[in-house]
């Protein structure tokens, strides 16, 4: 590989900001072409020389750390909010304070859904505020699960062998998928939610036209505060991108 050289370029410094604290400095080194002394010096140029932070947090500050948290190593979370070691455990512990059952919002298994795939389960109460059972108990009704490189990591194996479709499998996958829910096919099929949309774009499948309006009828109904039909669970970007 080629080294790029030369004057960061404000776009290569922003993709930095991006990065760094959820990709090592090797793996931003590769993606930008640099030498890797080079992503190190400028990283200490972005957050080593900046002034830290002190005092409350703002919400943009906390949801950074949950962003962080069980990616990222402290030094590293410290370094990326600017704000000391100390500073950064004192929140933490308040966030684990905060751990109690409580109803989901839409919004909350959204976020459930960002996180689940690459955390573990005790890493998941502190950011999402709620006990290991409630969690797991949302993440089976959604068909979640963990995402291959989390397994990669947490069993310290390079490649995590998962279950093949049978020719069963795709048979129902492509004759329902046109007018069914994802979520639906996925406890069908034995699925997660992530493998179906997966292998359904592998295959080149679509919604059907009546499906996508039934769809943006349910996304309106949630903004405005209306339960979606029973068994009729929001698909939001799932389908949308298949």
């Amino acid at each position: 590989m080629i080294s790029r050289k030369g004057r960061w370029s404000h776009a290569e410094i922003e993709r930095v900001k991006r990065w760094f604290g959820s990709e090592s400095e090797a793996a931003i080194a590769k993606r930008l072409k640099r030498p890797v002394a080079s992503v190190r010096r400028i990283i200490l140029k972005i957050y080593d020389q900046a002034e830290r932070r002190t005092g409350p947090w703002s919400p943009g500050e906390i949801m950074e750390l949950k962003q962080l948290f069980g990616r990222a190593k402290m030094p590293v979370i410290a370094r990326k909010l600017r704000r000391t070691p100390k500073d950064v455990e004192h929140r933490l512990s308040l966030l684990r304070g905060q751990i109690r059952p409580r109803p989901w919002s839409s919004q909350d298994e959204q976020e459930l859904k960002a996180y689940y795939g690459s955390r573990d389960d005790a890493d998941l109460t502190v950011i999402l505020g709620r006990p290991v059972a409630q969690i797991e108990e949302k993440a089976r009704q959604l068909c979640l699960a963990k995402d291959k490189t989390f397994q990669h990591r947490a069993q310290g194996v390079s490649r995590v062998r998962m279950p093949r479709w049978s020719q069963e499998q795709l048979d129902t996958l492509m004759r329902l998928y046109p007018n069914t829910p994802n979520i639906e096919l996925a406890r069908i099929l034995q699925r997660s939610n992530k493998s179906v949309v997966s292998k359904a774009n592998d295959l080149k499948l679509k919604k059907s036209s009546d499906r996508l309006r039934r769809m943006g009828q349910e996304n309106v109904g949630l903004r405005h505060g209306r339960k979606a039909p029973a068994g009729a669970a929001p698909e939001r970007e799932q389908d949308a991108s298949a």
